[in-house]
């Protein structure tokens, strides 16, 4: 039986968050995703009807934490593993392996070890995110199977105020449990059309304790981040940018890092060293219009994960990635984009004696088209065609090609009501597997495998007066013949998703709720048997809210995490999946007199809930111990501009 109880003290701290929305003056960084939106160039394309965009205020909350704290307003976007080297992400039920992700434009999603994972990114460096569940345009990329995710990267002016030559910002912050200490550094400059950006970002700490009072071993911070940007813009708008960031955490975690336990002997934490890297150059021309608005993008990326106990092993998944494209522009409302792209991308175990590979190449040719025809009603609909080469570690070769196609429509019934819709069916060709399992691959037969497909379908309504906005959309993902080491399987995930923001001045509040169910062979799903493909998680609802305090600088909020029970699982997951709530408060003081400082407590896990995410693996299971959250934390942070 499903069931939330908020009763006592958590009652009543959600019904005195609430009543902060109170009208008071006009706010600076918003819950409101709409700021992040306007640097989509497609945003409010008919393919972007499912669109989630991460919000000013939620980027700025994550800057100094991790991706769970990224994605924590939108609550079908959920991250599981506790802390950044075992997070793993899944958009509307379906494991983020299964999406076309690009940081800057190049290719991501290194399968890496299962244990950890395959999408570290430091959200410190990021002015943009938005998740395109379920359907993608065509000229999102190959292997967009249940959606993309774009990451975007802060630029210099992203730091700089119009004229000014060089400045940044310095963020410190410290958190109480497990003492962990931060602290992040970016300075920029221009001058003449040329542009740089630097940042440098360090997190170290100890342990951290969960709800309970336990410690939970191997979880204390350690990670090391960086990024360099160079970027020319000329008086015509074209502009040259080299990108390159790197991620390192390497530290003693639990034996499996995604994982508190497992039951029989003992075992101890081990050194996960774990680097990723991304570089990109493009070229665009920021003033086209017309006929010629062309982009291009080269790009490659690496996931190294080091785990020396007990076989000295070490994998290493990397992508080369190309994209060239050009948009027709036929109009102000309408476009066409046609383009290329391709990568090349590698999974590599290596061990004393040992160097195991699987590879894979493609080059795909597509088409999106994105029209208006009439008042109120969009189109947006793509083709594209794939051709892939797989490689297996014994040297067994395949060639496949397939065909991908998408379509999206929004109507506006009335200025206020909008129904749309969309669908899309993907080829995937066959996935590169997790390399650290290649010590099996002696035993494995290609033979059987064969290029997967998608099919993708997505319906919705929204309503808007302009201050609260309403929405509701049903969603099913099918990936039919998804690859398992040498089998393939059918894996399913659908469900709803409901969602309500009210702004005023001075103040915003957003509602999300996501209900999702997954299937794999038709059957309901445990967290194991979905493992890479997508996670049983059920019903997750996020709520956040901030009011700033009239002129005085003090803007107060706070966010209710939720997960509901759930136990439509199989037979042989012993337990069902408990329900939590998890209530988070902040208070941030900006002095009126000194505009370029930001002061900012935090207490999250308030009544120190005992909890794992509902995205962390394997609490279905009595044999698992899963990665439990961090009991109640208080951290004090400041933003000083310069």
């Amino acid at each position: 039986m499903t069931s939330l109880k908020l009763t006592g003290a958590r009652g009543l701290l959600f019904a005195s968050v609430s009543l902060l929305a109170l009208p008071v003056m006009a706010q600076d960084i918003s819950l409101d995703p709409i700021l992040v939106a306007q640097q989509d160039e497609q945003a409010g394309a008919a393919d972007r009807a499912t669109t989630q965009y991460v919000s000013q205020a939620e980027l700025e909350r994550a800057r100094t934490g991790d991706l769970k704290d990224l994605f924590a307003g939108i609550a079908s976007v959920s991250v599981g593993g506790a802390m950044p080297v075992a997070q793993k992400i899944f958009v509307n039920g379906v494991d983020m392996l299964n999406l076309r992700v690009t940081i800057d434009g190049v290719a991501q999603n290194n399968r890496a070890f299962h244990h950890v994972s395959a999408n570290a990114i430091d959200p410190g460096l990021l002015k943009a995110v938005r998740a395109d569940a379920g359907v993608a345009a065509a000229d999102a990329g190959p292997h967009a199977m249940a959606g993309s995710v774009v990451f975007e990267t802060v630029d210099a002016g992203d730091i700089l105020e119009d004229g000014q030559p060089i400045g940044g910002n310095l963020r410190l912050a410290y958190g109480d449990n497990g003492n962990t200490f931060t602290g992040a550094l970016t300075v920029a400059g221009q001058h003449n059309g040329f542009e740089w950006l630097g940042y440098l970002k360090s997190a170290q700490g100890k342990d951290y304790t969960a709800g309970a009072g336990d410690k939970v071993s191997g979880t204390g911070a350690d990670l090391q981040s960086g990024l360099v940007k160079l970027a020319y813009e000329s008086d015509s708008g074209d502009r040259i940018e080299f990108s390159a960031q790197r991620l390192r955490d390497a530290a003693f975690r639990p034996f499996r890092a995604n994982m508190g336990g497992v039951a029989g002997p003992v075992r101890h934490d081990r050194l996960y060293d774990t680097t990723r890297t991304s570089v990109s150059v493009s070229y665009e021309n920021t003033m086209a219009a017309g006929m010629w608005d062309p982009k291009l993008v080269v790009g490659f990326s690496e996931s190294l994960v080091n785990v020396p106990n007990p076989w000295q092993s070490e994998g290493t998944s990397a992508t080369w990635s190309l994209t060239a494209q050009n948009t027709f522009n036929l109009s102000e409302r309408d476009t066409v984009t046609v383009g290329l792209d391709a990568y090349d991308r590698n999974g590599l175990y290596e061990a004393p004696g040992v160097r195991l590979e699987e590879t894979a190449r493609n080059i795909g040719i597509f088409a999106q088209a994105r029209l208006e025809p009439v008042d109120r009603l969009k189109l947006s609909f793509g083709l594209r065609a794939d051709r892939q080469r797989f490689t297996g570690v014994n040297g067994w070769q395949d060639t496949n090609s397939g065909l991908s196609g998408n379509a999206s429509v929004s109507y506006g019934l009335t200025e206020a009501l909008t129904l749309r819709a969309g669908v899309s069916s993907v080829f995937g060709g066959i996935d590169i597997e997790d390399n650290y399992i290649y010590e099996r691959s002696p035993l494995w037969s290609y033979t059987g495998l064969q290029p997967s497909r998608s099919e993708n379908i997505v319906a919705g309504v929204d309503w808007t007066d302009g201050t609260l906005t309403l929405g509701g959309e049903v969603f099913q993902t099918k990936i039919n013949k998804a690859r398992g080491a040498e089998e393939n399987f059918d894996f399913e995930s659908r469900g709803f998703n409901l969602g309500g923001t009210y702004g005023w001045d001075g103040g915003f509040a957003r509602l999300t709720y996501s209900n999702s169910k997954v299937r794999v062979n038709g059957a309901v799903s445990s967290s194991y048997e979905a493992q890479d493909f997508g996670a049983p998680l059920g019903q997750v609802l996020a709520f956040e809210v901030q009011q700033e305090i009239g002129a005085t600088g003090w803007k107060l909020g706070g966010s209710l995490d939720v997960a509901f029970d759930y136990n439509d699982l199989p037979a042989d997951a012993q337990n069902t999946l408990k329900g939590y709530e998890v209530v988070n408060v902040f208070a941030e003081y900006v002095p009126p007199s000194m505009q370029n400082l930001r002061l900012r407590a935090e207490v999250t896990n308030l009544f120190d809930t005992d909890f794992a995410d509902r995205a962390s693996y394997g609490a279905d299971f009595n044999s698992v111990t899963p990665l439990r959250e961090p009991g109640r934390t208080v951290t004090l942070s400041l933003v000083s501009k310069f």
